[in-house]
């Protein structure tokens, strides 16, 4: 697994605030990540590749591809754009990113925010300067530059220190890990720019339980993801139970979107999509934007769907049962609606046995009218009204007044 992939979003904000208080100021201006962060990783597409020049392009092409519009404001480096430090500690560039300023600049220009990728080790996990020891130097340069968010990825802090200091005490292992990602959440605190604090450790000792008190306003919940339905699958079914974790202001993240990449089908790309959104799940697209199909645009740019996502209620999507080869998720939005989501998980064509929708299951009683946020038509719910999907596709509704 190579663990740099993953988005990179989360910040600083509030970290001296208590769990339930950041929470309960939902609503507030003050709150970095009041919604999901949405926007676009470089990793994805471009991996050691990307240059300056590329994320100047990215950042065109969220403009004029009307994905700006639909949410996407950031546009996120990740690995490989360090060069060396000088005798002060200072962090040039390497020659691929002349002038992070200019460039933040730039993607400032259009009304889009810039993020960067980092690390607690000594090393990123393309071997490349990382901030261990200079947490306080790094954060107070992403400052100056006109960083919006950091994307902050375990790697080499595994042999550098946790496996160094504590070769076989798991615990304090794991007390490592808190107590470096704590110190750059509070050097990023300290520089009072609102900087999305996005954690990167895959998940290792349920960082939900930690990481907001520590300024983490996002955190991985599994290893890698990987365009293949299999993977994202398997992703979306480690999230069911964590749904109470999330919150205005910190958010669990599943991984990066991979819709439009590998050999996704089309419905396997609109259920990726429509799943995230249910779970208030950070946005972060990967896909090669310049020949980005419509039909992908489409999927990414679906207001409907997004607004599921960007609920300002904040509420995660719960499992409420399956039958089958099929799933049912209910999320519950602003204004006492609610989103539910029908998933077809199964391998055939179609579901082996017909599917009924029980909607006393979901706390619903009597004919229910909802939206098809896919199709756009109103369809009418009934109780044990057989539905049929085809394999992987999902049915994604909203009911605006749910009896």
């Amino acid at each position: 697994m190579r663990f740099a992939t993953a988005l990179t979003l989360a910040a600083l904000a509030l970290a001296s605030l208590p769990i339930t208080a950041l929470a309960q100021s939902s609503a507030s201006s003050q709150v970095v990540a009041a919604t999901p962060p949405m926007g676009w990783n470089s990793w994805n597409y471009f991996a050691e590749r990307v240059t300056d020049k590329d994320i100047r392009a990215a950042a065109d092409q969220i403009v004029a591809s009307g994905m700006r519009d639909a949410g996407y404001v950031y546009i996120n480096i990740d690995d490989t754009w360090e060069g060396e430090r000088d005798a002060t500690g200072l962090l040039h560039t390497n020659s691929k990113f002349p002038d992070m300023k200019a460039l933040a600049d730039y993607v400032h220009s259009k009304g889009l925010k810039l993020g960067i990728y980092s690390g607690p080790g000594t090393k990123t996990c393309g071997g490349y300067a990382a901030s261990l020891g200079h947490e306080l130097q790094d954060a107070q340069m992403y400052a100056a530059w006109g960083i919006d968010y950091l994307k902050y990825d375990l790697c080499s802090f595994i042999p550098d220190v946790m496996q160094k200091q504590a070769p076989h005490d798991e615990a304090a292992q794991m007390r490592l890990m808190h107590a470096a990602y704590e110190k750059m959440g509070k050097a990023l605190q300290s520089t009072h720019r609102p900087i999305v604090y996005s954690l990167c450790q895959y998940g290792w000792d349920s960082p939900w339980e930690w990481a907001p008190a520590l300024g983490g306003n996002s955190w991985r919940t599994t290893g890698d993801i990987e365009p293949h339905w299999d993977r994202i699958y398997t992703i979306l079914e480690q999230q069911a139970g964590l749904e109470k974790y999330a919150g205005p202001g910190h958010w669990n993240d599943p991984d990066m979107l991979e819709v439009g990449n590998g050999k996704l089908s089309l419905v396997e790309n609109r259920s990726h999509f429509s799943m995230w959104a249910m779970l208030a799940s950070p946005l972060l697209a990967g896909n090669d934007l310049p020949n980005m199909k419509p039909e992908i645009t489409a999927i990414l740019t679906n207001r409907d769907v997004i607004a599921i996502d960007q609920d300002h209620l904040g509420k995660q999507a719960s499992r409420v049962y399956a039958d089958g080869e099929v799933e049912v998720w209910t999320r519950p939005l602003s204004g006492g609606a609610m989103a539910v989501a029908i998933l077809n998980a199964g391998s055939d064509r179609i579901a082996t046995h017909p599917f009924h929708l029980n909607l006393a299951a979901l706390g619903l009683h009597g004919s229910q009218q909802a939206k098809n946020l896919w199709t756009g038509s109103t369809m009418q719910l009934t109780e044990n009204m057989p539905i049929e999907l085809p394999s992987h596709d999902i049915l994604l509704l909203r009911i605006t007044a749910p009896k």
